[in-house]
């Protein structure tokens, strides 16, 4: 039997959610982007550097897959 709190996770992502998975590195960080079933939006990785500017790319690339597709919620995993 699951745990209240890995049920709660899982009924978390929902049809609205944006899931973004980061492959994190020193320097560069990829990026993808899917939905709540794991079709992906995003043809190939968004890389973003590991600097301020890199990181308000990396939010305005989030911001714009999401307004896109109309999800209302994201959920990062790394």
């Amino acid at each position: 039997m699951k745990s209240n709190t890995q049920n709660a996770k899982i009924e978390a992502v929902t049809e609205n959610t944006l899931v973004v998975g980061i492959d994190v590195g020193s320097e560069f960080h990829y990026a993808r982007a899917f939905d709540w079933r794991g079709i992906e939006f995003s043809k190939k990785p968004f890389k973003f550097s590991n600097t301020e500017p890199g990181f308000t790319e990396f939010k305005a690339w989030i911001l714009h897959i999401q307004t896109e597709h109309d999800k209302n919620a994201v959920l990062p995993g790394m």
